[in-house]
């Protein structure tokens, strides 16, 4: 008998595939009935099959061969950050991602880090070259792993203004990177598109013109060094396949733009749950919505996941959903062999035809941008707002219509719930009046109408 069952049996084409499938629809029209048009105009077919494999596809570049298991950590009170930090590590955390407002007492964040086995990474809401230039000679004299993650386009969009205006703020990555000749300084922060509602190709397209805007002023200001790369940060939505094709989309559009510059064509990138679809009410099934995104984000071959908390909406930083929330990362990687392979995704068809198709739509989407003047001036005119705004309304009204699920709040609901004494956090937009430069994009939750009614109610 053959070791190779399946050489016993003839080879079924695209072609025979498709011809049963009409036969026993018996008479339906196959694309009327099977294929499925997604929001970003891509045509989901029922099968595929590597007859109908893109021809070209070139392999993804900088898959990671480890993913890392991230922990969030916000510097209020050093003393606090710092016992976070440690007992993180000490439960099963790889990676401190630390988020500061405000200046902080670099020694007493980092007393007894372990700088030789946990890198660390920066999320800033202000930006001061002294303080940079501190942090950097801290950690450099320790000989931390650190990603730096300076995004002054980032701020720009969030806020609607500069750090302090436009040249200054340059100028201090400028100077930052003179001191700081590496890799993992400039990011590039694309959980904003998602969490405002943009489809995942417009997602796509605009990270890469934003890191455009970067590596232009670079090159142009002498500042690119070879081995310039850039960080991503991405959130990842609940549509499974889609959101793995769309991290191995981004490292490929990266490579092609990296390429143009002469530069690697590696990037690094960070994953997180999406706000968008998290809910108050029932909010127990966030735990579900945070474990799917995960794992897209494993398999896309993210190169860090930093897990949301089921209560992150309603609940300040507690340990409780803190360790559920690195504990679900640790099952996925210790338990359900998410981390024995390193690129899990190359060769399933279906993967590869989304990756191809993502990429291509958000290359066309990243020239419109560029030829309409760039990132930085669409985003001046009120382009880009424009279009996420139109885009987060095609998905509020399926939401609304009940088109779009989320169990708990707009289908299955339970009238018991009660949610009004247990807010510690405001969890819906918080509106600033303030001069801004330009609209700034607002992250929006899809229930937060719904939950409002509810509360409204108690």
């Amino acid at each position: 008998m053959s070791n190779f069952l399946f050489d016993e049996f003839d080879p079924v084409s695209a072609k025979q595939w498709k011809q049963k499938i009409q036969y026993e629809l018996k008479g339906a029209d196959y694309n009327e009935a099977l294929v499925w048009n997604s929001p970003e105009g891509i045509d989901v077919k029922p099968f595929y099959h590597g007859d109908d494999f893109p021809k070209g596809c070139s392999a993804i570049p900088g898959t990671p061969r480890a993913w890392t298991i991230g922990q969030s950590v916000f510097i209020d009170d050093e003393k606090i950050a710092n016992t976070i930090a440690l007992d993180a590590v000490n439960r099963g955390a790889e990676v401190i991602c630390f988020t500061a407002e405000k200046e902080f007492d670099i020694p007493a964040v980092f007393s007894e880090f372990p700088f030789d086995t946990t890198p660390i990474y920066f999320e800033w809401h202000f930006l001061s070259e002294a303080f940079l230039l501190l942090l950097k000679e801290y950690l450099t004299a320790n000989k931390a792993k650190v990603y730096y993650n300076v995004d002054l386009i980032g701020n720009l969009a969030r806020t609607g203004n500069w750090y302090h205006n436009l040249k200054q703020d340059h100028t201090i990555l400028d100077n930052f990177l003179q001191q700081e000749p590496s890799e993992n300084v400039v990011s590039v922060d694309s959980r904003l598109y998602q969490n405002a509602g943009a489809t995942t190709v417009q997602q796509l397209a605009y990270a890469l013109a934003h890191a455009n805007e970067y590596l232009n002023h670079l090159s142009d200001s002498d500042t690119i060094a070879s081995n310039t790369s850039i960080t991503f940060h991405v959130a990842v939505g609940s549509n499974y396949f889609f959101e793995i094709a769309k991290i191995r989309a981004l490292r490929k559009l990266y490579g092609a733009l990296a390429s143009e510059y002469g530069l690697s064509e590696v990037c690094h990138i960070t994953a997180t749950p999406s706000k968008r679809n998290k809910t108050l009410y029932d909010y127990n099934v966030n735990m579900l919505r945070t474990t799917t995104e995960c794992m897209s984000a494993v398999l896309g071959s993210a190169d860090m996941v930093l897990n949301r908390a089921y209560d992150a909406l309603y609940h300040k930083s507690n340990e409780f959903g803190e360790r559920i929330a690195r504990n679900q990362l640790l099952i996925l990687k210790a338990e359900s062999y998410f981390d024995a392979v390193s690129n899990p995704a190359d060769g399933a068809y279906y993967l590869e035809s989304l990756t191809m198709e993502m990429a291509e739509k958000a290359l066309d989407v990243f020239k419109t941008i560029e030829s309409g003047g760039g990132f930085l001036t669409q985003l001046k005119e009120g382009t880009l707002q424009r279009k996420i705004k139109e885009s987060a309304a095609k998905e509020q009204a399926l939401f609304d219509s009940g088109a779009l699920k989320l169990v708990g709040t707009n289908v299955q609901q339970h009238p018991d719930d009660r949610m009004k004494e247990s807010l510690e956090l405001f969890p819906f937009v918080k509106t600033n009046p303030r001069k801004t430069l330009l609209a700034p994009i607002i992250e929006r939750r899809l229930a937060e109408k719904v939950e409002q009614e509810r509360l409204s109610h108690e």
